[in-house]
């Protein structure tokens, strides 16, 4: 999907967006001649390479086909079936994936933990990850779950995310983290992706890319060993062994590839300036929460949003509260999607 030859007007969610050429291209190269099946062909085993030299250690990595399986097999390895995952009260674990982390983790709790900006409270967390300690009766808690860029569109810093990490290990917690915006995070903070992980004390990350140019591809991406085997065998157990993975490393190998998912992350954040900047400016409307990534989170007077419908602009509203909207960019989109988007938005309210 690009914006080379009509508007583009949909910004529903980014996971709307096409697929990179680039990973197009190395999907149809994979497909010629036969290759070792289950990961072990040699385009598999070199793209597992490259996450080596990417988080600048040895990593064990798992590709999936979807965010929620990331997270759910994920978070089955971390936490026991009366354990409890601590995470944002927004967060997609606990919203948006019709209990599957409950189903993969065989019963394991959610337990939602505030703070602004979807953004954990370090200062509500350390009384949640002690809760009921040792009570039979309670669920104990065992993974904090972080998502990073956030729901909203925020973002952890390094500093942020530290101190949360830290209450966790010092009340034994494991850490998840899932990054299906994980490059718009990083694009957005211009740090490593070693800081970012496991140099922030994180033990898991769902590595989201279906949001940012690839097609059918995330990853598990695991630094502590001992979870690995583990993590090996609740893969084939979640049906995301695939026989031809060589079909999704190639998407993955060419994600990484110079730099490639970087370079869309920051667009996608570009634009959702570009959008901000120009929404703050229009009667009426009022940009809420903060901005770190490709998301926006805005209130919209009922007839702005019901006249930017009329003119085939698709986004969601009133989903989580009424009179808010949530405008998600991609790399898909480009200037002038924008620039006519906020034209619209300026006639509407100029109107009204």
């Amino acid at each position: 999907m690009t914006a080379s030859e009509q508007l583009l007007r949909g910004y529903l969610s980014d996971n709307a967006a096409g697929a990179a050429p680039e990973v197009l291209a190395a999907v149809a190269a994979a497909a010629a001649g036969p290759a070792v099946p289950y990961g072990n062909d040699p385009l598999s085993q070199a793209v597992y390479r490259r996450f080596a030299e990417l988080f600048e250690r040895p990593v064990a990595v798992f590709p999936v086909s979807s965010g929620s399986a990331a997270n759910g097999i994920a978070l089955a390895a971390l936490t026991p079936p009366w354990g409890s995952v601590l995470a944002h009260p927004d967060a997609h674990i606990d919203n948006d994936e019709a209990g599957a982390p409950e189903f993969f983790t065989g019963g394991a709790k959610i337990v939602p933990v505030g703070g602004a900006h979807s953004k954990i409270d370090p200062g509500l967390l350390r009384p949640a990850a002690g809760r009921k300690r040792g009570d039979l009766h309670s669920v104990q808690p065992s993974v904090l779950s972080v998502t990073q860029a956030t729901e909203t569109g925020s973002v952890y810093t390094v500093a942020e995310l530290r101190a949360l990490t830290g209450i966790a290990r010092e009340a034994g917690l494991r850490v998840h983290m899932d990054g299906a915006r994980f490059a718009n995070a990083l694009a957005a903070l211009g740090t490593t992706p070693a800081e970012l992980t496991w140099r922030s004390g994180v033990d898991v990350l769902s590595f989201g890319a279906t949001k940012n140019g690839t097609m059918t591809a995330d990853a598990i991406v695991c630094f502590d060993p001992a979870l690995a085997a583990e993590l090996a065998f609740r893969h084939k157990r979640g049906g995301q062994l695939t026989a031809k993975m060589r079909f999704q490393t190639a998407q993955l190998g060419a994600y990484l590839e110079d730099g490639l998912w970087l370079r869309l992350a920051a667009h996608a954040n570009a634009m959702a300036e570009r959008l901000r900047a120009g929404l703050a400016a229009a009667p009426g409307v009022r940009v809420a929460g903060e901005l770190g990534a490709n998301i926006l989170f805005c209130h919209f007077p009922a007839a702005l949003t019901a006249g930017l419908r009329e003119r085939g602009y698709a986004f969601y509203a009133d989903r989580w509260e009424p009179g808010i909207v949530r405008l998600v960019t991609s790399f898909a989109h480009r200037e002038p999607d924008i620039d006519d988007f906020l034209a619209a938005v300026r006639a509407l309210t100029q109107n009204a």
